[in-house]
């Protein structure tokens, strides 16, 4: 608008009520997507309706009268009900125009009064209300073939007994690619659900007060929700955040996702396409829906985000979702197959190399940013939120395969079903651990001591049931236990109570303790009963576990395959273990190398 029309819109009241109409259906989120490729003309020179309010074109041109006085409601009525005949793609040439006018203007009547929106200019709700529930096509055969009643006519925005969809193109030349309007309304449709969604979750003031962008990476997005139903539950809770300022100040080349708070970050100056948006936008989803952010489990934050990347991409290719992008992808067809974990094993062998490598945020960097709160996942709320993603995650995957939607990798389907079973806490598969090495005894018959029963029938010998004492003399288990300064009180107070207890009902008699910080001091054989009293934690520097290690692994009085568990923090130095080993510390540590055992974290 120049800045003469801007003083005539201000002076003039009719003006200003068509701006304001303007403007409202312009922000509302059902609407904006077909705004932005229609022209709204008010000019004399126009061929608007002498007799009624507006025609629109095929080509998207509004034709409005330029001297009507009315309410701000009637023009949201009129711009609306022309902007519905574009997304309804009432522009059909084969039908008999005038009938089919009136079909079509019936049908957009009927869902603006169930819409509440605006007010219909010298229109009679009750008899759109009565009207029963047809399709245009179905009230274009029964006019067809009944003839049409005076009271159905005059429902449109042209003058009356006229149409108000003219099938003459404004534009003097044909636009290189033509708007697909049915899409547009799709897409409109879905920013309000998703605006009212917000507004009854309290997120929003009202409808439309979010502004809806409509870029590469926004229908991108909107794709996952009409099309991909594997992602679509997650891209619907994301919102998209293309803000080249922000992405800059968080160093963010092409994209990154905040778990937390729900966002996925794209940095328009990567000049992404749409089919690399898509690429993109899934990939983060899968991190999301993985749960790679909670299954690091003390890795690298880093090496483990690199290894999750090298999983997703090559599953992505595999699915010939979207375009790979150039820039940040890590894609390798010879980890095809193999786990985010057994690739990080492999990939911390070469720390020099790997540091080179880039995700989506940039080099070095991870595109799943560290949260806001420091320990959230253990808050109640993030619960619920961990929950929910698998849920999502898990539900798409049902409807994706019950609908046909397209091939799924099996290390992706077995990934996502994996989600479905709760998480073994670290007591559990500690007492694993200890069912594998220690089988139950199997019980002989004794007559070395009498049996209770005995005194009932001394004249019978009656035999006592006990364990072979081959079976147990190697019965045990060596624990090196690091007594560094740096280990928490209450984490070691339930490592202990639990390998005394598993212990003893796996008829563990005695366990061989070595504790470790500057040297390894050797404090022989102990039963489970007395480990509690015997651990001290005396916090003398630094933490040396090999020579522990060296002493059981020599010692000629420990059984040769008698295992290891050895309880650490993760602050020692790399070690060498020859026989069969696990390692029990808290679930936020890790280790300075990669372990060839089992590894049990404390919550």
């Amino acid at each position: 608008m120049t800045k003469k029309q801007k003083q005539k819109a201000r002076s003039d009241p009719a003006t200003q009520k068509f701006t304001t109409a303007k403007d409202h259906i312009d922000t509302h989120p059902l609407f904006a997507p077909l705004m932005r490729e229609v022209v709204i003309t008010r000019a004399e020179n126009a061929p608007y309706p002498k007799n009624g309010y507006a025609i629109v074109t095929k080509d998207g041109y509004i034709h409005a009268h330029p001297k009507r006085h009315e309410d701000v409601d009637v023009w949201i009525y009129v711009f609306a009900h022309c902007l519905l005949h574009l997304g309804f793609e009432h522009f059909k040439e084969k039908h008999r125009q005038d009938l089919w006018n009136i079909a079509c203007d019936l049908a957009v009547a009927k869902f603006l009064d169930d819409f509440k929106l605006g007010h219909a200019p010298n229109h009679n709700s009750d008899i759109i209300r009565d009207l029963s529930i047809q399709t245009e096509e179905d009230l274009y055969k029964d006019f067809l073939e009944q003839g049409v009643d005076k009271k159905f006519i005059g429902f449109g925005t042209g003058s009356p007994g006229e149409a108000d969809m003219s099938f003459h193109p404004a534009r003097p030349y044909a636009p290189p690619q033509p708007v697909d309007w049915g899409k547009r309304f799709g897409i409109g449709l879905r920013h309000a659900v998703a605006s009212a969604v917000n507004v009854a979750a309290g997120k929003q003031e009202s409808l439309g007060a979010q502004i809806f962008q409509d870029s590469k990476a926004q229908r991108a997005r909107d794709w996952f929700l009409s099309a991909y139903p594997l992602l679509g539950s997650l891209a619907a809770n994301f919102d998209i955040i293309e803000d080249q300022r922000l992405c800059h100040s968080l160093d963010i080349s092409v994209a990154a996702v905040h778990i937390e708070c729900q966002e996925i970050y794209i940095n328009p100056a990567a000049g992404l396409t749409e089919e690399e948006c898509k690429f993109v936008i899934a990939h983060e989803l899968l991190h999301v829906g993985l749960r790679h952010d909670t299954r690091r489990q003390g890795r690298d934050p880093f090496l483990w985000n690199v290894a999750c990347d090298f999983v997703i991409n090559g599953w992505l290719i595999d699915m010939s979702l979207g375009d790979m992008p150039a820039i940040g992808t890590l894609y390798d067809p010879d980890l095809k197959g193999e786990s985010a974990e057994s690739i990080y094993d492999k990939i911390t062998t070469d720390l020099r190399q790997i540091r080179k490598f880039a995700t989506y945020h940039g080099v070095g960097t991870c595109d799943i940013l560290d949260p806001h709160m420091s320990g959230w996942q253990a808050h109640a709320g993030a619960t619920h939120l961990d929950h929910f993603y698998r849920q999502c995650l898990m539900q798409g995957l049902d409807y994706h395969q019950t609908e046909g939607r397209g091939y799924l990798p099996a290390g992706l389907i077995e990934d996502i079903k994996t989600l479905a079973q709760p998480p073994i806490s670290w007591d559990v598969a500690l007492a694993r651990w200890f069912e594998d090495h220690f089988a139950p005894l199997e019980k002989i018959r004794s007559y070395a001591r009498p049996s209770r029963r005995q005194s009932s029938s001394p004249d019978i010998l009656r035999p006592r049931y006990v364990t072979h004492w081959e079976a147990e003399d190697n019965r045990t288990f060596g624990v090196i236990l690091d007594t560094s300064g740096s280990m928490d009180r209450a984490l070691l107070a339930k490592a202990i109570g639990a390998i005394a207890s598993y212990s003893l009902s796996r008829d563990v008699s005695h366990i061989r303790l070595v504790f470790c910080d500057a040297v390894a001091y050797d404090q022989g054989y102990v039963s489970p009963d007395d480990l509690s009293q015997r651990v001290r934690v005396k916090g003398r520097g630094g933490t040396l576990l090999q020579p522990g290690i060296d002493l059981l692994q020599k010692a000629e009085d420990f059984p040769k395959d008698g295992p290891l568990l050895i309880i650490t923090d993760g602050g020692c130095e790399r070690v060498h273990i020859r026989r069969d080993h696990a390692f029990l510390m808290p679930a936020s540590a890790r280790l300075p190398f990669t372990p060839k055992g089992k590894i049990f974290r404390i919550v």
